[in-house]
């Protein structure tokens, strides 16, 4: 029997916490996401996409992957106006988490001031420290870490997750598709972390959100190419992490 299945519901935003609760994760269509942020226009940010530097610190010797990185302290019980940023810091996973990036610090370009400031970005941070708050209703305070990805396909291939499949370390992890761009590929799989059986689906449309609870599951995103051959594609993402008590730090 296949122990990976496709996945055959998706979530309204309302029914995260049991979602999770049962499961482990929940996967929302843009829809969904929409009604969850009650119309907040989101679509201001994707030109954020189109200037990020390259990763300089893949170490499979791909030049496939593009990202800035930004962290900020939120509160899961204000409605507004309580995203505080932090000064630029290092992104570090253990090797336990990250077996072939931890152990290091890794300092990637922090996110444009444009961006960081905008105020599409802070009403979605503000929104996803209560949707971790309603999963895990004793904490409030939340070290976040923002990932802003580009995976293209300039040298015939690109792996979004090419530690295979991992957690990060954290409490939650909030994936938004923001643009598939003449691409095939990119399945998302979703593990039990201490079982066989796992989950399989793609995002397709800009704005819908994969939610993991980082404890309970294991995730990787299968390799991209391009639908064309020869022209160059690309999946741009929008990872969040959110975690209890500190940021991941090397002591």
């Amino acid at each position: 029997m296949d122990l990976i299945a496709p996945v055959s519901t998706q979530t309204s935003a309302a029914d995260i916490p049991p979602a999770v609760a049962r499961s482990g994760y929940a996967v929302v269509q843009a829809d969904g996401v929409q009604a969850w942020l009650q119309g907040l226009d989101l679509t201001p940010l994707a030109p954020f996409w189109n200037h990020l530097p390259p990763d300089a610190y893949l170490r499979d010797g791909g030049r496939y992957r593009s990202r800035r990185h930004g962290s900020h302290v939120l509160n899961g019980l204000a409605d507004s106006g309580a995203v505080q940023a932090v000064p630029h810091r290092a992104h570090w996973q253990p090797l336990d988490y990250n077996a072939l990036h931890g152990g290091i610090e890794r300092w990637f370009e922090p996110l444009q001031p444009e961006m960081g400031s905008h105020p599409a970005f802070h009403d979605l941070l503000n929104a996803l420290a209560r949707m971790a708050t309603a999963c895990k209703p004793a904490v409030t305070t939340w070290y976040a870490e923002t990932h802003v990805f580009r995976i293209d396909t300039q040298g015939g291939i690109g792996r979004p997750t090419p530690e295979g499949a991992h957690r990060d370390g954290v409490d939650f992890v909030a994936v938004f598709l923001v643009n598939r761009h003449q691409i095939k590929g990119g399945e998302t799989r979703v593990f039990e972390s201490h079982g066989p059986r796992g989950e399989r689906f793609t995002l397709v449309q800009p704005w819908s959100l994969l939610w993991l609870d980082d404890e309970r599951v294991v995730h990787e995103t299968t390799p991209i190419q391009p639908l064309v051959p020869d022209a160059l594609g690309w999946r741009d993402t929008l990872v969040i992490t959110l975690r209890q008590g500190s940021f991941q730090d090397p002591f």
